[in-house]
């Protein structure tokens, strides 16, 4: 059953880096588990300005961070001592859980190169008996994720299960998350297992009920196989959803079932209780 179509709000964070967010929405805070999802680029900028374009280190609880990249590539530093670049097609997952910092950098000579840096981030809330889990970091590189093509879909599992495939990517609830790229005139399967779905439109365009729907739309179903979804052009989507956890508070970068928790959050780093990435601690991004 079809539930809504989302339009992202835009925003510019700086020095031209353009985000779509489509999650959260008012009217539709998460899909699935899925609590944040953001469209960052593309942009391209000269070496000089690359340092100001840095994320510094912030913190988190509650969730699990996904970074995947289609194009450009940016270094992941966190509290656990962890430093890893990311290129496109891998996948960079960060478990908060009770707490962890982490900062994005752009000092690679290729994060601005070419098409530009276009990076899909977002948000896995835990289950509440995992939310005060030990924070961990793995890395998963493109070639050991799953990938096929099918009837003018070519489709990479970035996690969970989905179309009798499992990713390596390990996670703390049942969900799926997938990048597809379609060629003109294809039909798109959705994978029908979990309670909530959603199609994002990144590039080109689908077609569903006869309506275009377009770069930063997104369309949210229940638990549906046989939707009526077509490429008339060339189209870059990304499908995800799981099932529910239940209602999640949310204020900055925490995310918990309990809203005393993220008042501690709060305080916990705003006191400078956090641990920082050993690596980069001479800044970081105050309490808003």
């Amino acid at each position: 059953m079809f539930e809504m179509l989302i339009q992202a709000r835009e925003a510019d964070l700086g020095h031209g880096l353009k985000v779509r967010r489509v999650l959260p929405y008012a009217k539709r805070r998460m899909v699935g588990p899925f609590i944040f999802w953001d469209h960052a680029g593309p942009v391209t900028l000269p070496a000089e300005q690359t340092r100001a374009a840095d994320v510094r280190p912030h913190p988190h609880i509650g969730l699990s961070t996904v970074s995947y990249l289609l194009s450009g590539s940016m270094t992941h530093r966190d509290s656990l001592g962890t430093q890893q670049l990311i290129r496109p097609g891998d996948v960079n997952w960060m478990t908060a859980g009770r707490g962890i910092s982490h900062s994005e950098r752009f000092s690679h000579p290729d994060s601005f190169a070419g098409s530009g840096l276009e990076l899909m981030q977002s948000w896995v809330a835990l289950p509440a008996e995992h939310e005060e889990t030990a924070p961990a970091f793995a890395h998963t590189p493109q070639h050991a994720l799953p990938a096929w093509d099918e009837d003018g879909v070519w489709m990479r599992l970035v996690a969970g299960e989905a179309f009798g495939q499992r990713s390596p990517v390990a996670t703390l609830s049942p969900l799926f998350y997938l990048h597809a790229e379609c060629r003109a005139g294809a039909r798109l399967r959705l994978p029908g297992q979990h309670a909530e779905q959603a199609v994002y439109v990144a590039r080109g365009s689908l077609s569903f009920g006869g309506q275009a729907v377009l770069p930063g739309q997104l369309l949210v179903f229940g638990q549906d196989t046989d939707i009526d979804l077509s490429a008339p052009e060339p189209a870059t989507v990304f499908l995800f959803g799981g099932e529910p956890l239940g209602p999640r508070h949310i204020f900055w970068n925490f995310v918990s079932s309990r809203p005393e928790r993220i008042e501690q959050a709060k305080a916990d780093w705003k006191a400078g209780r956090f641990a920082l990435p050993p690596d980069d601690d001479r800044e970081w991004i105050p309490l808003p």
